[in-house]
């Protein structure tokens, strides 16, 4: 049913990436949420680290919005389904405001997800190194596309009070209103490393801290009343919000979804448990993924590779994510009791799936450290930054797809592992270069493929049934 949402909402953009948009989007969620407003946070893009920092802000999940992944048709209904109840939502966006999916115009840029929301944009601008050029900036991306609507600028990195008399001055010429001034705070920067920011599974406490200290600084640096009244501007959304049943229930030779059970711990319900590994290793998921297995009759529990010497009692499926195992191969390695639980799941016909972090784990070694064996491959760290979406069909009947399913995807990686693909591919790569990719075999499917479910409902739901009628 189509209902109208009327939640206020900001898209916090910039020119381009590095500019604060992580700093400004965390802040802000930190600092509305300090003042007790249930504050719904959204990632542009298919980025999976940046959404831990926003739950943590918040409380409440972090969740993508990506146009090419999902569709731009399930943008808004994404992100009623995420924003039902709050008080205010804001939307962290991806690279550049109009940098979107290569050689696809705006599709999947922030301006793109912006224009699907009807929502006010806020544009954070590096101001390091201009003074009145800020003016012309921001008047180019304000006029660029008359679609979206550019409501304010926040300045950041700015060096001096004379700067910032300067800037203003500038702005107020260009009648661009300025709704925060942030100056150099390098204490407050989250550590990254080769795939970006380290994730808040890897470094909690001093996660808490940090987004303490950015909700304080935007507090000071914003101007939060202005902010909130742009994000009011917002008109109703109209459009059905999304849910993980009614997905399932609409989905490719879909059966009607089963009322999701309530589980009474791992193994006692009637339900398959799914085991969906965790801890600092494991740390790239969508929300979504957990609620379409839940929806499809599955009990999903979670657990931790690097701590857990057995997979949790009664597992029936097992879906290993991305992370980064390359930062715990020893760790891993050493856990040999669950790497032969695992190893030993598998040889049994067991259903699993497993991207990216999951595949090195599952293969022969990673950096010569040994890890489960599933696969007859091996794997090791790499210079070459492996970035991009991807288009993709199901080269082999596996308990994730059935062969000619299609999905778009994305791979994020410096690792490489040989060969590339099994006997049976788990992907053809159609864009932007053809190869096939991954590895089907007995019950696995691993590759490096990045997917988000909501795209294609029914391979929760025949996973889930794998996982139910499982050898």
């Amino acid at each position: 049913m189509v209902t109208s949402l009327h939640v206020p909402r900001l898209v916090v953009a910039a020119p381009s990436s590095g500019s604060g948009k992580t700093t400004v989007a965390t802040g802000l969620m930190a600092a509305f949420a300090e003042r007790g407003l249930a504050v719904s946070p959204h990632k542009a893009g298919p980025d999976y680290i940046d959404p831990g920092y926003h739950a943590l802000a918040t409380g409440r999940p972090g969740r993508n919005l990506d146009a090419f992944m999902c569709g731009p048709e399930l943008v808004a209904p994404l992100f009623a389904h995420g924003a039902a109840g709050c008080d205010l939502a804001v939307v962290e966006g991806v690279m550049g405001l109009y940098d979107g999916a290569a050689g696809r115009g705006e599709l999947a840029s922030t301006a793109h997800v912006a224009k699907l929301l009807r929502a006010p944009v806020v544009l954070v601008v590096d101001a390091s190194s201009q003074s009145r050029s800020v003016a012309a900036l921001v008047h180019g991306f304000a006029s660029f596309d008359p679609q979206v609507r550019l409501g304010g600028v926040i300045l950041n990195k700015v060096g001096s009070d004379r700067h910032e008399v300067m800037l203003r001055e500038a702005l107020e010429e260009a009648g661009m209103p300025v709704l925060g001034v942030l100056r150099r705070a390098p204490q407050v920067a989250a550590p990254s490393r080769h795939l970006g920011l380290v994730p808040v599974a890897e470094r909690r406490s001093d996660a808490l801290a940090a987004v303490a200290a950015l909700a304080e600084q935007v507090r000071s640096g914003c101007d939060l009343d202005a902010l909130m009244a742009l994000a009011r501007t917002a008109p109703a959304l109209d459009c059905e919000a999304w849910s993980a049943a009614d997905a399932l229930t609409r989905s490719r030779g879909a059966a009607p979804a089963p009322a999701p059970r309530t589980p009474q711990g791992p193994g006692t319900s009637a339900a398959p448990v799914v085991a969906v590994a965790g801890g600092p290793a494991f740390t790239f998921s969508y929300a979504e993924h957990a609620e379409l297995l839940t929806a499809a009759g599955a009990e999903v529990v979670t657990f931790d590779p690097l701590r857990d010497e057995a997979l949790p009692e009664g597992t029936a499926g097992l879906v290993i994510g991305g992370g980064f195992p390359e930062v715990y191969a020893p760790e891993l390695s050493a856990n040999e009791p669950l790497r032969k639980a695992v190893a030993h799941f598998a040889e049994q016909g067991g259903p699993v799936a497993a991207e990216c972090a999951g595949l090195l784990y599952l293969a022969r070694s990673l950096d010569g450290k040994p890890m489960c064996g599933v696969l007859d491959a091996d794997a090791r760290m790499s210079e070459r930054l492996t970035l991009g979406y991807r288009e993709a069909v199901a080269v082999s009947d596996s308990a994730l797809a059935a062969a000619g399913t299609r999905l778009r995807g994305h791979e994020f990686h410096r690792t490489v592992i040989e060969p590339g693909a099994g006997t049976a591919p788990a992907w053809g790569f159609t864009r932007p270069e053809r190869r096939v990719e991954g590895f089907v075999q007995a019950g696995v499917h691993a590759s490096y493929l990045h997917t988000h479910w909501t795209a294609e409902p029914s391979v929760a739901r025949r996973f889930v049934e794998a996982a139910a009628n499982r050898p």
